[in-house]
């Protein structure tokens, strides 16, 4: 993992809400949009700005069903970050 994608994924995850609503998702297969909104009590705009940043940190995907939105944690970039921040401390 290059260091801009350690730097975007960081910042997504930076935002107390956003890292709420990544923690929400990462803990079930999928979360519908709906359930978010009513879970985080947050408006479906801001839920919605914040997938996005998810999204491009390719730390969630997206499908879509219809009118509903559902969203699932992609564990191998959260892997690849983890295992990136580990080499950064060592870095001498």
């Amino acid at each position: 993992m290059d260091i801009e994608q350690v730097v975007r994924i960081s910042k997504a995850l930076a935002d107390p809400a956003r890292l709420r609503i990544y923690q929400a998702i990462a803990a079930k297969k999928e979360v519908f949009c709906g359930e978010l909104v009513e879970r985080q009590r947050l408006t479906p705009g801001t839920v919605s700005h914040h997938l996005k940043i998810l999204a491009d940190a390719q730390l969630i995907e997206c499908r879509r069903e219809g009118q509903f939105v559902y969203n699932r944690a992609t564990p191998e970039t959260m892997k690849r970050y983890t295992e990136a921040l580990a080499k950064l401390g060592r870095w001498r």
